[in-house]
């Protein structure tokens, strides 16, 4: 990445070889500084997306007249042939060339006079700006189709497990039944989030700085719009985006830190969705079986099976918020315009983007190898005080008031536990010695079909209400 603020001119050095050091420079770096400022160990994956932004401003030379045709055509050339070899592995990457940008740009000037004309116009500044939003702006869109098959397979869980109620839990303690399906819902929910903020932050990632130069734009006669078009950086009505200050341009790193933020937030998702499945896969609760593919052993114990893929990524999740308070970290104290502290925005950027794909695509797989044990659930289900609340509510249609019916039902606990009884097993005498209101009609609350037919408000746990958000979803998500 660039290391100063200023205009830089290309020169050669003893060994005729093109650098980014102009003639102020009497020698060349020391080892151990090139070893040190050097970014060719990670960012060559933004090699293609440089080539095609060469390719562009190559164009945009030719179509102001500051390239010849023939010159921009052996650019152009020259760099698709580049290309080529980097994807068949026999680009040859220089170290001591700094960072992907000027490899790919000697490697050109080697091969064809006219390359040291590409840099005409423009700094390695606004060149790293775009080929980092280029590169994100791919993977943000693989990102959303990779949630859209996680809530899928979410919903194919739930809907192969369509009758399967289970306890809902507050405070890690059992609190009213929910249907299964229902619980994964509400992950899909969040991920639909997730998904909406990261199309959001491709808006604001989807904008053109090239033409910035280093910071302060250029007195030759560019077309950044021209540019902006022949890379895809255009809205709705393709008008073309580009940055409105050069220096902004350069210095912006706003969209990396908006895209790490919302990633963050991503894995927090899918961590909580990770202690909920470790949690269910333990012989305690014995909800859910992960298939084997998913699980790993004990090195000691041989009874085992560990929920390695849940845990991992909720560790992963570390991570990923580490690298986001990284990046504000190391942009809160800069000045305007460009740093090389701002070089350090790649590693905890390829990180997070490599995070998150990677947990996404692993948990919609696990997800899709894991059975539900229903008798289990079944099990935990019958407890009858997740549905004293219900009892509750039909004191307040006899006409209690809320506050005195959630008195008299904590009364009703506490006497079934000093009877060693269940709350559905208090005799109507037993009822009405508390409150006179307690008929034998009240015990009717604890039929729990009927109990979860009852749920008819929107967003609630209740058949209508589930299938409506199923049918939603389906018709969503195939869109």
């Amino acid at each position: 990445m660039p290391r100063q603020g200023g205009q830089r001119f290309m020169a050669k050095n003893k060994s005729n070889q093109v650098t980014a050091r102009s003639g102020r420079f009497a020698s060349g770096p020391a080892v151990e500084a090139n070893a040190f400022t050097n970014s060719v160990k990670f960012d060559t994956r933004l090699a293609h997306h440089d080539i095609a932004g060469s390719i562009a401003h190559a164009r945009m030379l030719h179509h102001v007249g500051l390239l010849k045709k023939r010159e921009m055509e052996a650019v152009v050339k020259g760099l698709k042939r580049i290309g080529t070899e980097i994807i068949d592995g026999d680009f040859v990457w220089r170290t001591e060339l700094e960072d992907v940008h000027m490899n790919i740009e000697t490697t050109l000037t080697e091969r064809v006079p006219a390359g040291a004309k590409l840099h005409t116009g423009r700094s390695r500044n606004d060149q790293v700006a775009l080929d980092t939003r280029m590169w994100l702006r791919e993977e943000i869109c693989d990102l959303a189709n990779e949630i859209h098959d996680l809530q899928h397979a979410l919903i194919e869980l739930g809907e192969d497990n369509r009758k399967v109620l289970i306890p809902g839990y507050t405070h890690l303690q059992r609190a009213q039944p929910v249907y299964f399906v229902h619980h994964l819902l509400a992950y899909v929910e969040m991920f639909e989030r997730d998904y909406e903020r990261l199309l959001d932050c491709l808006v604001r990632v989807n904008i053109c700085p090239l033409g910035s130069g280093a910071l302060a734009g250029s007195t030759l006669p560019l077309d950044r719009e021209f540019v902006a078009r022949e890379l895809g950086f255009v809205n709705a009505h393709e008008e073309p985006m580009v940055t409105q200050n050069s220096m902004d341009g350069v210095a912006d790193r706003d969209f990396v830190v908006e895209f790490c933020s919302v990633a963050a937030l991503l894995a927090v998702h899918q961590s909580r969705l990770c202690e909920d499945f470790v949690l269910w896969s333990s012989a305690e609760f014995g909800f859910v079986t992960i298939g084997d593919a998913y699980t790993t052993g004990s090195s000691l114990m041989p009874q085992k099976k560990n929920p390695d893929i849940c845990e991992l990524t909720r560790g992963k999740t570390g991570r990923v918020v580490g690298n986001l308070v990284a990046l504000l970290t190391t942009l809160k104290g800069l000045p305007l315009t460009y740093n090389s502290d701002m070089q350090e925005d790649k590693e905890r950027l390829f990180d997070t983007v490599d995070t998150v794909r990677a947990t996404t695509t692993i948990l919609a797989a696990m997800l899709r190898d894991t059975a539900v044990n229903s008798k289990a659930c079944s099990a935990a289900v019958k407890d009858p005080n997740l549905l004293v609340t219900d009892l509750v509510d039909w004191l307040v249609l006899e006409g209690m008031p809320f506050r005195k019916a959630h008195h008299v039902v904590g009364r009703i606990v506490a006497v079934a536990e000093a009877k060693n009884k269940r709350v559905n097993q208090l005799s109507p005498g037993e009822l009405s010695a508390i409150d006179k209101k307690l008929t034998k009609d009240a015990l009717s609350v604890f039929d729990i079909k009927n109990a979860m037919n009852r749920r008819t408000v929107t967003g609630s746990p209740g058949n209508a209400e589930i299938n409506r958000r199923l049918a939603y979803w389906h018709e969503f998500l195939e869109h």
